[in-house]
């Protein structure tokens, strides 16, 4: 039986904390262990290269910090390979006696004790991957001077396993650099610039040796500088992220203590044509070949061709020194709204089968700007895709990120069988020329003649259905036509060769109610196959505005016969091309 004590639970809930706070641990903890018998497993110790400590103080009791030790289970089986034995962490603290005193967060670390130089962990059991094993908390020692260093060293012992030691260094003092927060204008229009002087001071105890200025600032800005001593990267287009740049610029000097500092030249921060709400972040830390490499994080960068960025001093000398040291004052950022405005435009397809056939449809909507709208503070979804079945077909293949709803948009638990109607949301950023590509498989279940169902791109809550930054409400709905009468109408949407950006709505059928003025209520009629005509209005979590349009039975074999073998033709007269493109 698995047993479960206080340290255990703490291992579970650590290890993402662990994974994500520790980065340099793999790297830092020390060279691959003796080979062993290949049934043996070998887990790694690790944690922080290095940890500046607090001066301590003339009056007070000294400021202390927490130096997190990792381990990993390299084993990749979550439910086979983790280790299910007693196992015991040894701390070596002869390396810090008198640079530095240790003790244990006595909640977070219960089976943990200090005696003279030695800490010993008791604890048991090791689950697959980067974990938590224990928080040192760490003050400087009484009569420790500015710039005494020790280290200190953490191995493991338990029968079966086979542990690679840790060494970590301690260090009385250090350079605590501090970024100023700028005031800058928040409410802005596109193309409008301002100046960025960023500054900083180091309140710490020693000289920076360097240091690393790290900009990022999302898709609706720029810096139009691009310097020699800085390297930049732009998010992967393909990725749901914010279409960011990150700058990271190593700028060289000897970096006072007491000493505050700002850019020889200001940067431009320019909002684009393509800004709405955006965020500038803006950190400084010491520079150093383990800090670069952390922050590129394997991504891609290119250095600039421009002039040397600089820091020059705004006051000299060796003013009150502080003993913050704190990491967590590193870094300022700023959101900005621009106004603005971006255009989503539905589209739907039109496609033919006979009865009892599958067939293929492509429905969606692009943004076509200016603005690309991204919810980086809220993460929350930036809109829905809204698609009522047209009559006669039933839903066979959907998209993972589409749910099935009731024909008045209200929640179903059903997700498996065909419904009447489906929500489909974006992601928290929809970039300009991007959009939502939706492909589906419909059963045809009866031959209809221009049986349709609508495709609203909308707001997530149905209760307030308008894009709040959409100009063109009338293109946010589209149709998906199915069997349509003698090559019908084109109802691919606006950006299959509809209306374009004219604010229309690419062409409907002739019953279809206008989206801004459907009246609520309207009752749902299903038919066989568990398609519906849907709603025009509805109070639902996920419904939309939505119709099925005019449909006819094919009233004769003749006319059955002529679908049967000529309406697939409509499928080579859709628009994809020009909506692709």
């Amino acid at each position: 039986m698995t047993r479960s004590t206080p340290r255990t639970v703490l291992h579970r809930a650590a290890g993402s904390l662990a994974a994500a706070g520790l980065l340099a641990a793999a790297s830092l903890a020390g060279a691959a262990a003796p080979a062993q018998a290949a049934d043996t497993p070998v887990f790694t110790l690790g944690g922080p290269a290095e940890t500046a400590l607090h001066p301590y103080p003339e009056n007070g009791r000294p400021k202390s910090s927490t130096v997190g030790i990792s381990l990993n289970n390299p084993s990749e089986d979550e439910e086979n390979g983790g280790f299910g034995g007693d196992f015991t962490l040894t701390f070596d603290l002869s390396g810090v006696a008198g640079v530095a005193d240790v003790k244990f967060d006595g909640e977070a670390n219960p089976d943990c004790k200090v005696t003279g130089t030695k800490a010993v962990c008791e604890d048991w059991g090791i689950w697959p991957g980067l974990q938590g094993a224990a928080d040192l908390v760490v003050t400087a020692a009484d009569g420790s001077e500015n710039g005494a260093t020790g280290t200190i060293t953490v191995t493991g012992q338990a029968d079966g396993a086979t542990f690679t030691p840790f060494t970590t260094r301690l260090t009385v003092g250090g350079p605590d650099l501090v970024m100023e927060r700028l005031p800058f204008r928040t409410e802005l229009t596109p193309g409008e610039k301002q100046q960025a002087p960023i500054t900083f001071a180091n309140r710490g105890t020693r000289d920076a040796d360097g240091v690393l200025l790290t900009l990022r600032y999302s898709r609706g800005l720029d810096i139009p500088q691009r310097y020699s001593n800085c390297e930049y990267t732009v998010d992967d287009p393909d990725q749901p992220d914010f279409g960011s740049t990150t700058a990271l610029c190593s700028v060289e000097g000897a970096f006072e203590a007491g000493a505050t500092y700002t850019l020889a030249t200001p940067l431009t921060l320019e909002a684009t044509e393509r800004a709405y709400y955006d965020t500038f972040l803006y950190r400084i830390q010491e520079d150093s070949a383990a800090q670069r490499a952390a922050q590129r994080a394997g991504a891609l960068f290119e250095r600039g061709t421009g002039g040397v960025l600089k820091a020059v001093p705004v006051k000299k000398g060796a003013t009150a020194r502080s003993t913050d040291l704190n990491p967590y004052d590193n870094q300022q950022d700023a959101d900005f709204r621009t106004e603005n405005t971006a255009d989503f435009v539905a589209y739907g397809d039109q496609v033919a089968g006979p009865e009892g056939s599958t067939v293929k449809a492509d429905i969606g909507f692009r943004n076509e700007g200016p603005a690309w709208i991204g919810h980086i503070r809220s993460g929350e979804d930036v809109a829905t895709v809204d698609f009522t079945v047209p009559q006669g077909a039933s839903v066979t293949s959907k998209p993972e990120r589409c749910r099935a709803v009731t024909a008045d948009g209200k929640y179903r638990e059903d997700q498996t069988s065909p419904a009447p109607r489906y929500v489909c949301n974006t992601s928290m950023t929809v970039r300009d020329g991007s959009g939502l590509d939706l492909p589906f498989e419909l059963r045809v279940d009866k031959a209809m003649v221009g049986a349709s169902g609508a495709v609203t791109v909308r707001n997530t809550w149905l209760q307030n259905p308008k894009l709040p930054f959409d100009p063109k409400p009338g293109n946010n709905t589209a149709y998906l036509v199915l069997n349509g009468e003698g090559g019908g109408s084109d109802s691919g949407g606006a950006t299959a060769g509809g209306d374009g950006g004219s604010g229309e709505p690419s062409t409907p059928p002739t019953s279809a109610p206008d989206p801004e003025e459907t009246p609520s209520g309207s009752s749902a009629s299903t038919t066989s196959g568990g398609s519906s005509a849907g709603t025009a209005g509805g109070t639902g979590d996920g419904g939309g505005l939505a119709s099925t349009g005019s449909i006819a039975l094919i009233a004769s074999g003749t006319a059955a016969a002529a679908l049967a073998a000529g309406l697939v033709l409509f499928t080579a007269a859709r628009r994809r091309a020009a909506r692709h493109a």
